[in-house]
Formats: structure tokens, sequence, C-alpha cells
């Protein structure tokens, strides 16, 4: 479930228009397809999986690497090419999950802490774990299916019954030691601790209050607009003028139209209740009013297609996004003016945002300067 949820993370980036990271996987390309906008929720429920989840597996990877470790550091590593074989794909597999443990927690909590690319390595890293695995389940299946045709599942099963049943007594109390159902009491009790620490960041209500664990970017908004803000103007680099009465949003398609606030507050305006989900697990759902982007787009005498939106944010990884067609046709698809039935603060896009259901956070545009409708389907 991690592993699909983060290839799926992926996805919605929209590697098919060249805006995932990494943008160039060779042959590990994944089948492209437009990321969906309904449900709404759609990405906040992937990343919360995949946040949650891969914290909450921590303890139950750490008790299987302490219960194989005598055969990872046994002497010599390999009797035979099948043994060596078998070694490499355990190696593949516990470096490759304990990497992306340890880049993935690093990264929600802290901001560009490696010196490398996170995203990058994330990705090819989840590469290692699935080869790893694959491989080691190709060696291990054999050996399974010889096991059964020589002895029935339903035998095999009440030994394994019987031997966790008769833990002797002397080894339960040895100093040092723990029975089995304590270890795995253990794991569990240690993987919901986490669970309450984690998805409180994902699922609106009382567990917000639990959730310790919070990623990164820990900034707030007042009022109406006091919900998370993961990247601030000023670490933007919003130069506040720029977002003042000379502030115009620029419309391209088959015509072109410049548009200021005034104008936008004078046309039809939609109000939908939408979440906004970060790549590090964190979401929350506001209610927010402003022009849908298909009434922009027929301005700009498009009648489909795809669009490319542009802040006001010079130089970031994210100043810019494109849309699939989907994704800007949809009713609840909306050039932002307000949110909670107050004006935009500055942190969070002011004068105009980009709000689009199950879109990931960083791709609903902030600081709106101009919406490049291609008329075009796909890419």
């Amino acid at each position: 479930m991690i592993t699909v949820t983060g290839l799926l993370s992926y996805t919605a980036y929209g590697p098919q228009f060249g805006q995932a990271r990494p943008g160039d996987v060779g042959w590990l390309r994944l089948p492209q397809f437009d990321w969906p906008t309904d449900p709404a929720w759609i990405y906040r429920l992937n990343q919360g999986l995949h946040v949650t989840l891969g914290i909450v597996v921590i303890p139950l990877v750490l008790a299987k690497l302490w219960s194989v470790m005598p055969k990872l550091v046994q002497w010599p590593p390999a009797r035979s090419p099948a043994q060596a074989l078998e070694r490499l794909s355990l190696l593949m597999l516990v470096g490759g999950v304990l990497f992306e443990i340890v880049t993935g927690v690093l990264n929600i909590q802290y901001d560009y802490v490696f010196g490398f690319d996170f995203y990058t390595a994330h990705y090819f890293g989840a590469w290692v774990f699935i080869a790893g695995f694959l491989a080691h389940v190709a060696i291990k299946v054999p050996v399974m299916w010889r096991t059964l045709r020589q002895t029935p599942l339903s035998e095999v099963l009440r030994e394994r019954n019987d031997a966790a049943g008769a833990e002797p007594v002397q080894e339960k109390n040895a100093p040092g030691s723990i029975s089995r159902r304590g270890a795995l009491a253990l794991v569990a009790s240690g993987g919901g601790l986490l669970a309450v620490l984690t998805i409180g960041q994902t699922i609106d209500g009382p567990l917000r209050s639990t959730a310790l664990l919070l990623p990164r970017g820990r900034s707030y908004g007042d009022g109406p607009n006091d919900f998370q803000v993961n990247r601030t103007a000023v670490a933007a680099g919003i130069d506040p003028a720029s977002t003042g009465g000379s502030w115009r949003v620029e419309l391209s398609g088959t015509t072109r139209v410049v548009l200021d606030r005034a104008a936008l507050e004078a046309m039809e305006q939609h109000t939908a209740v939408l979440p906004i989900a970060c790549v590090e697990g964190w979401s929350t759902t506001q209610e927010w009013t402003g022009v849908r982007l298909r009434d922009l787009a027929g301005l700009a005498g498009v009648s489909d297609g795809a669009a490319t939106v542009a802040s006001l944010e010079q130089g970031g990884a994210f100043a810019q996004a494109t849309l699939a067609a989907n994704q800007v046709w949809h009713p609840d698809s909306l050039l932002a003016l307000t949110v909670n039935g107050e004006v935009l603060s500055l942190d969070h896009g002011y004068p105009a945002r980009v709000i689009v259901p199950g879109l990931p956070g960083v791709h609903n545009t902030k600081w709106v300067s101009r919406i490049d409708f291609t008329g075009e389907a796909d890419r």
C-alpha cells in the first residue's frame, strides 16, 4: 500500500506534462493518465495513507530487521550462487525500505536537509525496494511450493501454532528475552502510538491536536485564513507591491484578456468546499469562492483542453503548473479570491490563487499572474 500510494502520488503530479520529479525516469516510466478530480479528497486520502502508513510501519520494520539480523551478518556471506542471489535480494529489500523510511521521515520534518534531490532519490529508492521484494519472492516461492507439496498447508500451520503456544516458561521469563506474543504486542502498540501522533494531520477534528508528528512548514494564517501555509509569501520572494492595485492576471487562448481583481469580482462567483493536501501528508478543507476556470477559458476563446498557470513567484520549483483538461473544466475548479468568506491573505495567495479538486497542494498555484489556455486535450 505504501509503495502503491507513493507511485500514485508521482502520477498525480502530471509526468505527462513534464512537471513530476524526477522528470527523466528512463524505462521506469509509469503509465500516464490524467489524475482524477473526483472525489475531491482523492489526493488527500492518497497522501494521508502514504505518510501515515510509512510512519506506522517503522516498528514493524525494526522488529523484522532485528529478527533477520543474524542471517544478514552470517559468514561466509554465501555458500552457493543461489544463496548469494538471496542475500543480494535481502540487501536490496532491507536497504531500500530503510532508505525510504529515513529519507521520507526527514523530508516530512525538515526542509532540504539532503545534499541530493529528495524526490529523485525517493523515487529510485522505491524501485530498488520493489526489485528486491520481487526477487526475494521469486526465490522463496519455489521453496515454499516444494515444502507444501511435501507437507499439507494445514499441517504446517498446526505445527507453527503448536510451536507458538508451547513456548517454554524459562524462555518467557529469561532475562532480556521476550515472547513472540510480547514482541507482536510491542510492535502493534508502537505502530498504534505513531498512528495517533500522525493521522490527525490528515483528518480534521479532535485528532488534529494529537498530531505531534506534524510535517514541516507549521505556519498559519489569521482569522478565516487560519490554516496551514506550506510556503509563505516571504519564502516565495513575493513583493507585496506586485499584489497591489497594479496587479493583473493575463488570460491567453485564441484571444488575450487582462483582468484586475475588480473585474474578477464582477464576474459570476462560485463557492466550493475543497481540501488542500500536501505531499508531506498534511491537509485541510476550506470554503473557497472565486471564478470558475472554465469561465475564464471562455473569455480567452477556448472551449476545451489543458492550461498552464504561472505565479508571481520567480524561480521556485512550482512557480507554474500545468493542469489537465479534466482539472481545468471541472465545475469546482476556481481562481479563488476569498476563503471562508474573507479575502485571501497574502500567504494564502492574494490577490488570486488556483484551487482544483484532487490536485496536489503545490499545483494549486498562488499569486497567479497568467493562465495560458492551450486548447489542447493533452500534450
